[in-house]
């Protein structure tokens, strides 16, 4: 399904190494990917295969995450995180699931989930997510919109709209924007995009990135101003709004 990012030992964070997660995830072979990429990551990581022991741990543990998959033998995911908030348990719940259903993702959210990913998804993208969720810490669940100037995306309806107007995207290109959009103002390497919309290592030979970002430049900034996505050459791409449309 994927393959963890590689890590030296020696670039692990300590502080990293206090952040506890909790794996709920019933497929032998993904769970132990997941385990294994995040501790190389530098976090610690308790991992349980069905609904009971990840509600126990849930209850039990002092973890600062928790990576919960829907379908679980024994109490299935929702059942786990209703349980976790009956029980006073707050802490930012990162749902997986097999079915991109815009009723599944809305029933999580309702229910206290964070974020939502959905299989197959890239390591890469895993620990983006993780990474974010962290850093908002444990103060709510994430904005269902992102908004840059007068360009709005839909996390949970997968639209985007411009001045009002809804623009069609393909799922790469929405999966594209979402990246851009979620770390507007810094520039995005080309390896970067590649691993985490493409899922795979970038080469210089092939130009799907760059065509990629023509046609999202057609749909959503040639026929608007101001222009949002911007070219840093020799470094990559960035989403902006200039000064006075922000």
């Amino acid at each position: 399904m994927f393959e963890p990012t590689r890590f030296k030992a020696g670039t692990l964070s300590v502080r990293r190494m206090h952040v506890k997660i909790l794996i709920v995830e019933d497929e032998p072979k993904a769970g132990d990917y997941l385990r294994q990429g995040l501790r190389e990551a530098g976090y610690a990581v308790d991992l349980v295969t069905n609904g009971v022991d990840g509600l126990h741990h849930g209850l039990e543990g002092d973890h600062d995450l928790v990576i919960l998959d829907v379908m679980l033998p024994g109490m299935d995911g929702w059942q786990v995180l209703r349980n976790l908030r009956a029980q006073g348990r707050q802490m930012p719940v990162l749902f997986l699931t097999a079915r991109d259903q815009i009723e599944d993702r809305v029933k999580g959210l309702e229910l206290g989930a964070d974020d939502y990913l959905v299989k197959p998804f890239s390591f890469a993208e895993l620990l983006a997510r993780v990474r974010t969720i962290l850093r908002r810490g444990r103060s709510g669940m994430e904005a269902t919109t992102l908004q840059v100037a007068d360009l709005e995306l839909d996390l949970l309806r997968r639209r985007v709209s411009r001045s009002g107007k809804r623009i069609d995207l393909t799922a790469k290109e929405f999966g594209l924007l979402e990246l851009l959009m979620r770390r507007q103002g810094e520039v995005l390497p080309r390896s970067l995009i590649a691993s985490q919309v493409w899922d795979m290592n970038f080469d210089s030979d092939t130009n799907v990135i760059e065509v990629a970002m023509r046609r999202l430049r057609a749909k959503v900034d040639d026929p608007f101003e101001p222009r949002l996505i911007q070219t840093v050459r020799g470094m990559g791409y960035v989403l902006e709004a200039p000064e006075g449309a922000r």
